[in-house]
């Protein structure tokens, strides 16, 4: 059985590998992971279909268990179980490192909560990929994962974030990758300089580097642009941001967006928590706005 080097370990109970799965190419896995694959006869996958096409591959015939956000605390305890009783067990996800922005977490920290020996078998991430070859700094970032689908949550999440220093990663379906790139570019400025990763390692891979303005008009004018898995890079703030004023386009974006929905004064209160305007002066130039 192919082990992480080190001191033998001297907890009971088998060990629970953490494995890196190609995000495309599937030549991407390492030797060690195949190895560790092999020797395992339990796999748990976020998805087995997709995991058992990566077996087949390379001719691994271990048992799957499901384990995905439908089933996380009863795959958890199945998994613990097997642990406890001696067997080494190999998490991965659909591709990529699993637990980011993949299911695993509750079984990890379950795993050293019982004392139970975790590895990492390093590999493939969409996150790192994308900061290779972004062509923006990397020594300092944040990783924000998938932004939240609905509209006033996302630009709730973007205004918290508009001061931001560092780069900053995010995921996004490929549903809501045109709307994400417009809200960013909204938000933080259409200059913001910015890369769309898509479809990384795949015979179809695209590397666009350019302001946020510019990747939102690809991604409204080209269909093709939507297609795939997407990683947005977004350069962090270089300056002190100032609250947008209340009659600004931005704002009244927001503000007629959500008077749709809600009374103008409640729609007013709403707007100036999203963008940190005062209600007040929001509410006063929608009024005058109508006139």
């Amino acid at each position: 059985m192919p082990r992480a080097p080190g001191k033998k370990n001297q907890r009971r109970g088998g060990c629970l590998f953490v494995a890196a799965t190609p995000i495309g190419n599937l030549d991407d896995i390492t030797l060690r992971t195949l190895a560790v694959l092999g020797d395992c006869a339990f796999i748990a996958a976020e998805d087995t279909r997709h995991t058992r096409k990566l077996l087949s591959r390379f001719g691994i015939t271990a048992k799957l268990i499901p384990l995905h956000n439908r089933n996380e605390a009863a795959a958890t305890r199945a998994v613990v179980k097997l642990l406890q009783g001696g067997n080494d067990v190999a998490l991965v996800s659909n591709a990529g490192t699993p637990l980011l922005s993949d299911p695993g977490y509750p079984l990890v920290r379950a795993c050293h909560n019982l004392g139970l020996r975790v590895s990492p078998l390093p590999g493939a991430s969409a996150l790192t990929a994308a900061l290779s070859v972004c062509g923006l700094p990397a020594v300092k970032f944040c990783f924000e994962g998938f932004l939240p689908p609905r509209r006033p949550a996302r630009l709730r999440r973007l205004r918290e974030l508009r001061a931001e220093a560092r780069t900053m990663v995010f995921y996004e379906a490929p549903h809501r990758i045109a709307a994400a790139a417009a809200d960013l570019a909204a938000v933080f400025g259409g200059a913001r300089r910015a890369a769309l990763a898509r479809e990384l390692t795949k015979h179809h891979e695209t590397v666009h580097c350019a302001d946020l303005a510019g990747l939102a008009a690809l991604l409204d004018s080209d269909a093709e642009q939507r297609k795939g898995e997407s990683v947005l890079v977004v350069a962090g703030c270089d300056a002190p941001q100032a609250a947008p004023a209340p009659g600004s386009a931005e704002v009244g974006d927001v503000y007629s967006e959500l008077a749709r929905h809600l009374p103008p004064k409640k729609a007013a209160q709403v707007a100036a928590k999203l963008t940190g305007a005062r209600a007040n002066a929001i509410y006063r130039a929608a009024m005058a706005g109508r006139g």
